[in-house]
């Protein structure tokens, strides 16, 4: 199978400049993203987890050229995103579309949920008349979950769910085949959250969509997502499906997100052993030599310092880390 999204060493640097900065002084170089490689299946759902700052948003952004970057994103094997002028990039937009975190942030207040669901639809098939763009507008809504007859209503007037809802629905009008949502429950209820994944997963199964899913909630992650990849300061440190990942997790960053994960039983998440994490996130703009996590791992020697770990095992289970497979065996 061609995958649909084929994405090799994909990197992010951002030139920083401080407030006291001179003209004349070299901006500092923020590596964001460092080496990211993975692809993705029609139909599949990516997961994508890790700790604020560790370059996830950075990643997804990169992938529909919202911001430079180098490597290659090669789509259905034939044609590399990132080496299109912007202009060319214009057809490959209607097939990726995105969800952002913030629901109501990003709708524009002054526009109603009508016109803010068929703009898209203006961009990628100018050709429709109004009567048509209306009758997808509101099969669209009703689809999402929201009444039809909401169609001139604005973003103040709706929930935080509602909002996403009208963003999901903003995204999928044009009929893409990667959907992108970054965090795109973070920041719901609960009761909420579930509502806007099964609606997710149902849509997926409706229009067969693939999905890449960023979230900080590993339950959440698990239940979409049939592979996992954990990201640490830009770097990948574990892929694997998502059945794997969370029965046979090795990387020692892995298993610290995974034990902090709440169990449903008082007992249970009682007697759970959880494993911190020393310390905080180091700096991006002085990340670790070596391997970026061994100033936070229990596991680090002196190898961890001089060589960086590649990612490396098979097509089921990918693990970038020096000590972790010897530990596991002992």
């Amino acid at each position: 199978m061609t995958p649909l999204l084929d994405v090799r060493d994909l990197s992010v640097t951002f030139a920083i400049r401080g407030e006291g900065d001179m003209p004349w002084t070299e901006p500092r170089q923020l590596r964001a993203v460092n080496g990211v490689s993975f692809t993705l299946n029609p139909g599949e759902t990516l997961g994508i987890v890790g700790e604020s700052g560790c370059g996830k948003s950075t990643l997804a952004r990169a992938l529909i050229r919202m911001v430079p970057a180098e490597g290659r994103v090669l789509w259905q094997g034939k044609t590399d995103l990132l080496s299109l002028a912007p202009r060319a990039m214009l057809p490959y937009r209607r097939e990726i579309q995105m969800v952002f975190q913030d629901p109501l942030a990003s709708l524009n207040p002054r526009m109603t949920v009508g016109q803010i669901i068929a703009e898209p639809l203006r961009t990628h098939h100018p050709d429709l008349s109004r009567a048509e763009v209306k009758a997808r507008v509101q099969g669209m809504m009703e689809r999402v979950g929201l009444l039809p007859n909401q169609i001139n209503r604005y973003p103040h007037e709706f929930s935080g769910g509602q909002c996403q809802r009208i963003g999901i629905a903003r995204a999928l009008i044009v009929e893409p085949k990667l959907l992108i949502c970054d965090e795109p429950v973070s920041a719901l209820d609960v009761s909420i959250q579930a509502q806007v994944i099964n609606l997710l997963a149902e849509l997926q199964r409706e229009l067969g969509l693939a999905m890449v899913f960023i979230a900080h909630d590993l339950s959440v992650v698990r239940h979409i997502s049939d592979r996992v990849m954990v990201l640490y300061l830009g770097r990948v440190m574990e892929e694997a499906s998502s059945t794997e990942l969370f029965s046979h997790a090795a990387h020692p960053y892995t298993k610290a997100l995974l034990s902090a994960v709440p169990i449903p039983d008082p007992k249970a998440e009682r007697a759970k052993r959880v494993i911190p994490l020393d310390g905080d996130l180091p700096s991006p703009f002085r990340p670790p030599s070596g391997c970026v996590f061994r100033t936070r791992c229990g596991l680090a020697d002196a190898d961890c310092a001089d060589q960086v770990p590649l990612l490396q095992g098979n097509s089921k289970h990918g693990l970038a880390c020096h000590k972790a497979w010897v530990a596991d065996s002992v």
